[in-house]
């Protein structure tokens, strides 16, 4: 069972929508909604894509941005997510963290949410040279855990991640905490709003 971070385990995606909008607009990209066009993207895919035409000196401030940003941001947990990867590794699954954050970010986060050690692979921007929708993340996560990518099944919540995990031949549940569930519905195979009322039991029957 492989899970994406933000949106998924915990509701950072606010915070975010706030910080990249204000980015796009205090560095002049003149980019409408902007947050909402890097959800899933990886920090070096955002910089190559969108600030491409700045020097090595500004480039480099605006990476110091995101990073002041993201170490002093919250991670409070999407309802029942935290709960639900316990009851999954008491039940005997391999549960796995496929994230388009970066290493610090998430040793800060998994720390602060009592997470470290729990995941049996974690999978960052780090490990990948392909950020979502490829599903590069993904296949190295299903052969980390020494398993076929039809046996995983994927939680995510952005277009950009649901993608990724259709892409490497995995079911996808989608998590409406990003997206509305009428734009997520014909590309996973359930959506749920959180995993309050989502039971162990119902992975089997996905």
């Amino acid at each position: 069972i492989l899970f994406d971070f933000d949106g998924v385990v915990t509701n950072t995606e606010p915070q975010y929508d706030i910080f990249f909008d204000n980015l796009a607009e205090k560095h002049n990209l003149g980019i409408d909604n902007f947050a909402s066009k890097v959800k899933g993207v990886t920090s070096p895919n955002i910089m190559k894509q969108y600030f491409s035409h700045f020097t090595e000196e500004e480039l480099a401030g605006v990476e110091r941005e995101i990073e002041v940003f993201e170490r002093q941001m919250d991670f409070p947990p999407i309802d029942g997510a935290i709960e639900f990867i316990h009851r999954l590794k008491e039940a005997g699954y391999k549960v796995g963290l496929v994230t388009s954050s970066q290493d610090f970010k998430m040793k800060i986060a998994l720390d602060k949410l009592n997470l470290t050690g729990v995941f049996d692979i974690e999978i960052t921007a780090n490990n990948i040279t392909e950020g979502k929708p490829n599903p590069m993340c993904y296949l190295l996560a299903a052969k980390g855990l020494n398993v076929s990518p039809s046996e995983c099944l994927v939680f995510e919540d952005s277009i950009f991640g649901i993608e990724a995990g259709n892409s490497a031949g995995m079911k996808v549940v989608g998590l409406s905490t990003t997206n509305p569930v009428a734009l997520l519905e014909d590309k996973c195979v359930k959506v749920i709003p959180d995993f309050v009322k989502f039971s162990v039991s119902e992975v089997e029957t996905l």
